[in-house]
């Protein structure tokens, strides 16, 4: 019985609410969408691509019956955001969830890494979540919502070649968890979720050092999550209004370790982390 309660009250929490989600076409993005939408919420979905957009607002439509605004929006555009969240609140009357999703990934030495990724990988990642999040932040608290930040497991264990991306999502748990202590008293939840390794084309689509795209995306070692299991526990981990939810084979024992012995972690552990086979 209790069960059958509390699977009741999962697929009723979000009913006729508003979520919007950044880098929403394709991922976890997309998985969300899709959760979301079976929960009865009413999407905002925002990304680069129109077509993309259209065509899963529509599948939106068709196969959840939920009403879905597809905004073209790079995030990294702060005034292109204003207006995007301010068409939202317009068709919708407000935003009850925000879920900072968009990310860019990179790959490269860091002597080897131009002014100029670090620059577009801040950009998404850092100041995309921070221009949604004051963007949204007024209606969010006055519906007494969420934000919900897709980090990563780098934002607790380091990546090899990775520096820029590291930095970008180190970045959201300063940012987010000084927010959350700001809005203690507001009603609004702060969840930073720190997936694994997921099945996405973040990787296929990484920059390297000079900006372009990588030829070659190491593969993934280890326990791979899909989507949609990684966009399910996102979503349970948001009607529990968690504070941090970490979906990683970096577990508990792993991030103890690289506390309290970070030479042996980073001899051991690092180097299979960030997709590398030991030597």
């Amino acid at each position: 019985m209790r069960r059958v309660i509390r699977k009741v009250f999962r697929n009723k929490v979000f009913d006729r609410k508003v979520v919007l989600i950044t880098g929403g076409c394709a991922g976890i993005g997309r998985a969300l969408a899709v959760r979301f939408a079976q929960g009865g919420a009413r999407l905002v979905l925002l990304d680069l691509d129109q077509a993309a957009l259209d065509s899963l607002a529509q599948h939106l439509a068709d196969h959840h019956n939920a009403e879905t605004l597809a905004l073209r929006c790079d995030v990294a555009d702060a005034q292109a955001v204003r207006a995007a969240v301010a068409l939202a609140v317009e068709r919708f009357g407000g935003i009850d969830v925000l879920v900072n999703n968009a990310a860019i990934a990179q790959r490269s030495p860091f002597a080897e890494t131009d002014l100029a990724v670090f620059e577009r990988v801040m950009a998404v990642n850092f100041f995309g979540a921070l221009h949604c999040t004051q963007a949204a932040l007024t209606s969010i608290q006055a519906r007494r919502g969420q934000i919900v930040v897709l980090s990563s497991l780098s934002g607790f264990a380091p990546m090899l070649y990775q520096s820029a991306y590291n930095a970008s999502k180190h970045a959201l748990h300063g940012l987010f968890d000084t927010l959350r202590l700001e809005l203690a008293d507001s009603g609004v939840n702060v969840m930073l979720v720190c997936p694994g390794f997921t099945a996405t084309d973040l990787r296929k689509h990484a920059l390297v050092g000079d900006g372009s795209v990588t030829p070659s995306p190491l593969p993934l070692l280890g326990k791979v999550y899909s989507p949609q299991d990684t966009a399910e526990a996102i979503y349970r981990g948001a009607v529990r209004r968690k504070r941090l939810l970490v979906l990683s084979n970096v577990n508990w024992g792993a991030q103890l370790l690289a506390r309290l012995a970070p030479r042996l972690f980073e001899r051991v552990l690092v180097p299979r982390l960030s997709g590398l086979k030991p030597s």
